[in-house]
């Protein structure tokens, strides 16, 4: 009864809009409706500007601490990984806006910060470096999730698991969300930043 408690919560805190709550507030506009279309930080910066761009990253990584919080008190680290994927899914896909959301990476980082701290700092270290050499947000998104399996295995001891499975979801989710993005880099025309 906890995880699907858990699961219905952290699915719902998912879907708590940041970039459209923020930009209805102050613009009176539907990011959606601009740029990639996506209900996320990047395309609220680029819409609206840096100052909403970075309430709206920030809103997104802590509703991804919210729902692990939530996962582990209720159900353990079990209930912290299945916090993390629904809450991620719940942004991605949010029925509240007709399922059209974000990419999820503001709220996996928040996810990630509380079920392993060390992984995501690599992760988020190698994404920003990545972003700085590129000025391509999707490059260093989708490698900074994407390497997160990878960083389990060769960094976190003793082997964990559950972990490795749930990167591997993250990564997995980063990849499809972003394969759009992936295309106009394989073609030369994905947005710099």
């Amino acid at each position: 009864m906890n995880y699907i408690f858990i699961a219905l919560i952290s699915y719902f805190l998912g879907n708590i809009s940041f970039a459209y709550i923020l930009g209805k507030l102050f613009t009176n506009k539907d990011v959606r409706d601009y740029g990639s279309g996506n209900a996320g930080a990047t395309n609220a910066i680029r819409t609206f500007g840096k100052k909403i761009g970075i309430m709206v990253f920030i809103g997104d990584v802590l509703k991804g601490v919210a729902a692990v919080l939530l996962g582990r008190s209720l159900g353990g680290q079990n209930g912290a990984y299945l916090a993390g994927a629904l809450v991620i899914i719940g942004h991605n896909w949010p029925v509240l806006l007709n399922f059209k959301g974000g990419k999820g990476v503001a709220t996996t980082i928040g996810v990630m910060i509380f079920v392993h701290p060390f992984l995501t700092l690599i992760c988020v270290v190698l994404g920003v470096i990545i972003i700085i050499i590129t000025r391509t947000v999707s490059m260093g998104s989708i490698f900074g999730m994407a390497l997160a399996p990878v960083v389990a295995i060769v960094f976190v001891r003793p082997f964990d698991l559950g972990l490795l499975l749930f990167c591997i979801f993250i990564a997995g989710m980063s990849i499809f969300r972003h394969k759009s993005n992936i295309k106009r880099l394989l073609e030369g025309k994905e947005n710099k930043l």
